[in-house]
């Protein structure tokens, strides 16, 4: 095996990471859906539309048919491929720079406060497309003369900007920025503690490392 180091250029790595992420939204997206919706039954004090996650289920095949429980598909793969690839992104940037001349990691509460940098960017950047997800998810249980009927992410982005404000597509933003902290704070910074220690084992190399590519991608 040759000793040259082979490096992947960031904007691959970026890449990557997104392509990965919108992958395995194609595979939750189903569940996204059932978790919103179950959340907004009952709401204002109706009766509850599901009674477990097996009754969502068949309640939206039967009334939207098998295309209705992808609903918001569009929505859940840009949020990938902006939140993904933001906070992935920033968090290898940032590591890489918070690394010693000689290539020594940063501290753990280095690598956590980086998460958290990275998670409070990429949440910012992914709020619209949040927004529009739950906005799509949600359209279903109206009532039909009362749904909003968004054609894709991008009409849904569009319509919400120009009815409501541009500002509409940030709303709720804090409390997501400040869930995104948390989170990646824990997760990154967990992620890449256990992949140096395992490297520092001296039984794992860095090669399988790589050629095994986890990365903590789903929030």
């Amino acid at each position: 095996m040759s000793d040259k180091a082979v490096t992947i250029p960031k904007g691959l790595k970026f890449l990557f990471g997104g392509l990965a992420g919108m992958g395995a939204t194609v595979f939750v997206q189903p569940l996204d859906l059932v978790k919103n919706r179950m959340q907004l039954s009952g709401e204002g004090g109706a009766q509850r539309q599901y009674k477990t996650s097996f009754h969502a289920v068949a309640q939206i095949l039967k009334s939207e048919g098998v295309t209705g429980i992808y609903t918001g598909l569009s929505a859940g793969l840009l949020r990938q491929a902006t939140y993904t690839t933001t906070r992935l992104g920033i968090y290898t940037i940032l590591f890489e720079k918070f690394s010693g001349s000689d290539g020594k990691p940063p501290n753990f509460l280095t690598k956590a406060c980086i998460g958290m940098s990275a998670g409070a960017v990429g949440a910012f950047v992914g709020t619209p497309a949040e927004i529009s997800l739950i906005r799509m998810t949600a359209d279903g249980r109206l009532p039909i003369d009362q749904r909003r009927g968004y054609k894709s992410v991008f009409n849904a982005l569009y319509r919400i900007s120009s009815e409501e404000g541009i500002l509409t597509l940030w709303r709720g933003c804090g409390p997501t920025v400040v869930r995104a902290m948390v989170v990646n704070a824990a997760q990154l910074a967990s992620y890449s503690q256990a992949k140096q220690s395992l490297l520092n084992t001296g039984v794992i190399y860095k090669e399988v490392l790589l050629s095994m590519s986890f990365q903590p991608l789903q929030t």
